[in-house]
């Protein structure tokens, strides 16, 4: 095969990439912690597993998610017979990387009383293990479903799993990740922030720690804080999760203030996702041109974790990506 030219200076990547989604038949996905330009851009715009449900009922033949790699993953087990490219592999979630397989394996197998309820934030070895997939809007539906003498692993965000624990008065058993955006935000910065405009309501998500969340006026999924943003009094509104849901809450709702809820240095830069900076609009236009780097998946494999993905989706299908903003509809 004959190596392609990687010098991109001069190039129109916008026009570009809408050149190749058409001769593709591709629709691309962005998350809501992707940059502005990528978000703008997408065909859909939202969280990870509403993204790629919204992809699988499309009638395209690649799926471009603008992401991290356990949501190109998703979109891979839901949707086995399109190409799934990522634009940048080495985009990875330190969720994900907490919770190696086999020492989650070993987990369940010492707690053979236990089910396991999994964040989607895993891989799919992971989603394989468990019993039932959980997402930040879906959790508390599910786990309202599940007898209270039923014992329970949660993982592997130990942040999430301690919230739901507080608020149902459960003791599920934690694995012990957590996601480093949100544990990087400062509670002595936020309260500073917070008296400097103590009529603006705190939004915080339940990755993020007790300490955060309990000065949190609402705390919910990244789609159920935009929801919440929309629905709220008042015209500002403090937001504790990755700073980039901001710009869509800016084109929604461009009369309101939104401020990001600072780290340790008294700023919102140490909470952006490192890894979902990695992809850029080069690295999209790459791998729209060359469908690499692409997703691969074992079919047995891909099986065993689609059932945890449909009994959550049969659980709680109704609270899945509530408060989605799709940048467009698909095709346009």
């Amino acid at each position: 095969m004959t190596a392609q030219p990687t010098n991109l200076s001069g190039l129109d990547l916008r026009a570009e990439i809408d050149r190749l989604r058409k001769e593709r038949n591709a629709v691309i996905l962005a998350h809501y912690y992707q940059r502005p330009e990528i978000q703008d851009l997408a065909d859909f715009v939202g969280d990870s597993l509403e993204l790629s449900r919204k992809a699988a009922a499309t009638d395209a033949d690649v799926i471009a998610f603008c992401g991290v790699k356990f949501m190109a993953d998703t979109a891979k087990i839901l949707s086995p017979n399109k190409i799934v490219v990522l634009p940048d592999l080495d985009a990875g979630c330190s969720l994900e990387d907490s919770c190696p397989p086999d020492k989650f394996k070993a987990f369940r197998e010492a707690h053979p009383d236990h089910i396991a309820l999994t964040y989607i934030n895993c891989s799919t070895e992971v989603k394989a293990l468990s019993d039932v997939i959980v997402t930040s809007s879906s959790a508390e539906t599910i786990l309202a479903q599940i007898p209270p003498e039923q014992k329970i692993i949660f993982g592997p965000d130990r942040h999430l799993g301690g919230y739901l624990n507080r608020k149902f008065g459960r003791d599920m058993l934690l694995w012990p990740g957590v996601c480093i955006v949100h544990e990087a935000f400062s509670e002595t910065e936020l309260l500073k922030l917070k008296a400097q405009h103590p009529d603006a309501p705190i939004a915080a998500h339940p990755e993020c720690p007790p300490h955060i969340v309990d000065h949190a006026d609402y705390v919910g999924s990244t789609s159920g804080i935009l929801q919440y943003a929309k629905t709220m009094t008042g015209d500002t509104l403090i937001v504790a999760t990755e700073p980039h849901i901001i710009h869509q809450m800016e084109l929604a709702m461009p009369d309101k203030t939104f401020i990001g809820a600072p780290g340790a240095d008294g700023n919102c830069n140490c909470n952006i996702c490192p890894y979902m900076a990695l992809n850029t609009m080069e690295k999209l236009y790459l791998a729209l041109r060359d469908l690499q780097p692409r997703i691969e998946m074992d079919e047995e494999l891909r099986l065993a974790a689609k059932k945890s993905l449909d009994r959550m989706l049969d659980m709680a299908s109704g609270t899945v990506g509530l408060g989605d903003l799709g940048a467009r509809p698909f095709g346009a």
